[in-house]
C-alpha cells in the first residue's frame, strides 16, 4: 500500500509538470509560429514537454490498473 501511495504521489507530479509544460510548449509553438530566428531551445522545450506528457500518460494507466486490482 505505501508502494502504491509514493506511485499516486509521483503521478500527480508528472500531472503537474504536464500543466507547465503545456504552457511552455504553447509559447514555444508561438514563437517558432512568429519566425524567430533561432528556435532551437523552442524545440527542445516541445521535445522535453512531449517527454514528460507520455511519462505521465503511461504511469497514470499504470497506477490506475495497479488500483483497480488492490480494490477489495
Amino acid at each position: 500500500m505505501k508502494n502504491l501511495r509514493k506511485q499516486i504521489q509521483t503521478t500527480m507530479i508528472l500531472g503537474v509538470l504536464s500543466l507547465f509544460g503545456g504552457a511552455f510548449s504553447h509559447l514555444a509553438l508561438t514563437d517558432i509560429y512568429h519566425g524567430e530566428t533561432d528556435v532551437s531551445v523552442e524545440w527542445n522545450v516541445l521535445r522535453f514537454s512531449v517527454l514528460v506528457f507520455l511519462i505521465f500518460i503511461g504511469l497514470a494507466l499504470s497506477t490506475l490498473r495497479r488500483t483497480l486490482r488492490e480494490m477489495p
